[in-house]
């Protein structure tokens, strides 16, 4: 189904719908599994915006931009810098993608806390928001962009565009939106914004400019709904008009998607959480080389071959064969199926440029071959491994851990948490922080959680 500016039909409205939905949807409103999950997708960004701090991507950007801050009215997590709260959401939107250990919305991929908690949080450091108020916009904002997302997913990401970074930006324009309490008209212009400040590309995958795209998208997001708040007009019908971003950024959609069950539904609900620092179409691959090495104690020099049966976007996405840093790391199958033999884990260890450079990684990377399967889900793999002594050992996942069939725990949660967060914040700071994220809906100034990231 395609929307069109000429017609009568009942999706001619879907901007106004859904802009109309976000400013009238109350914190009360939210059901308590929709809170408690709000709670683990705002606890695993900051973990991940925390532990990714210090990497060269983000001392890069505040080395480029800091220069230019205004006031320091919000903080860089996992460090000591404040900056205004435009840039604040841009670096720590950097710093909480760059890892590439954040959650997924498994419908449409896109990272849903990247561009909508970094906005959230740099606007409550600059002005006062409540717990409830606060996890209320993060739910709206997800439910925003996701709903964008599954209105265009695939043919949208199929052009080349980063879904995160282009429907992402909606879902930050949402989430301040409504802490402005913007009007319905309001929140429309903003999202009219948005729409016309689209960012990312697939093809910048495995550079540092992957990260960009979030924290761009909750900069912008920001930016349109303050415009909007001082009275930037904007069209009303952005998303559905025959030159608006649906039909101009996609070829094929389905606006009902944006719409149907609104308040009764809840996408946040969908999304998931990843035990690998990398591409989560990997991580089915990782799973079984890890329950490989593990249940038969396979060294990597007694491995002739390694052969994965994967499903179709795996080599897609992740078909790098000789990546060359750590960021093209986490876009080789190759590299994460070595490693995983090897040191059994997929952290962010296991993607930095050490073990992309390891020659034990390297040699058994060139003996890994993968297979396309289409009869494959997203989630599903095989791996063969072929020893020298001519055994044949194989491991069949189903469903990946980190999937909503096998989804983290929340002690799982807690522990990927302190793996990242533990070496800036120490083992006290860090379980202050974790309570404090887990609490989140009942605090009486959000700004807590980012006073007690900073170093």
């Amino acid at each position: 189904m395609q929307s069109d500016a000429a017609g009568g039909s009942p999706l001619d409205s879907v901007t106004e719908a859904i802009a109309t939905y976000v400013a009238e949807a109350a914190p009360e409103a939210l059901p308590e599994p929709v809170r408690k999950q709000a709670a683990r997708t705002f606890l695993n960004w900051v973990g991940c915006a925390v532990g990714g701090a210090r990497h060269e991507t983000v001392n890069i950007a505040l080395a480029a931009l800091a220069p230019f801050s205004g006031p320091a009215q919000a903080s860089v997590l996992g460090r000591g810098e404040r900056l205004d709260a435009l840039l604040a959401a841009l670096i720590n939107g950097i710093s909480s993608h760059v890892f590439d250990f954040d959650d997924t919305h498994l419908r449409t991929v896109i990272h849903p806390a990247g561009p909508v908690a970094s906005a959230l949080l740099a606007f409550a450091e600059y002005s006062s928001v409540r717990g409830p108020e606060f996890v209320n916009a993060l739910v709206l904002g997800v439910e925003v962009e996701c709903r964008i997302g599954k209105a265009v997913f695939p043919a949208h990401y199929d052009i080349g565009w980063h879904i995160t970074g282009t429907t992402g930006v909606f879902g930050a324009a949402a989430a301040i939106g409504k802490l402005l309490n913007l009007d319905a008209e309001r929140m429309a212009w903003a999202f009219g914004l948005a729409a016309s400040q689209p960012v990312g590309l697939r093809e910048m995958f495995g550079s540092m400019t992957k990260s960009f795209h979030p924290g761009r998208a909750a900069q912008n997001g920001m930016t349109a709904s303050l415009l909007a708040a001082r009275g930037y007009t904007s069209s009303t019908r952005a998303l559905e008009a025959k030159r608006g971003w649906l039909n101009v950024l996609s070829a094929h959609h389905d606006s009902a998607e944006i719409t149907e069950a609104l308040g009764a539904r809840y996408e946040i609900l969908a999304n998931s959480y990843k035990p690998f620092a990398c591409g989560i179409v990997i991580h089915p691959a990782i799973d079984a080389c890890v329950q490989l090495r593990n249940r038969d104690g396979i060294e990597a020099a007694s491995i002739r071959s390694v052969v994965l049966r994967v499903h179709p976007l795996v080599l897609e996405l992740t078909g790098k064969t000789e990546p060359r840093t750590g960021l093209e790391g986490k876009f080789s199958v190759f590299h994460a199926a070595s490693v995983a033999l090897i040191e059994g884990d997929g952290g962010e260890r296991q993607f930095s440029d050490r073990a992309v450079r390891d020659p034990a990684v390297i040699d058994l990377r060139r003996r890994v071959r993968a297979i396309i399967d289409p009869a494959l889900t997203p989630d599903a793999a095989t791996v063969t491994l072929t020893l020298a002594d001519g055994r044949v050992v194989e491991k069949r996942i189903e469903h990946a851990i980190g999937s909503l069939a096998r989804p983290m725990t929340d002690a799982d949660l807690e522990t990927k948490f302190a793996g990242l967060a533990e070496a800036s914040l120490g083992a006290a700071g860090t379980r202050r922080l974790l309570d404090l994220c887990w609490g989140v809906g009942s605090l009486d100034d959000v700004a807590a959680v980012a006073e007690a990231a900073r170093t």
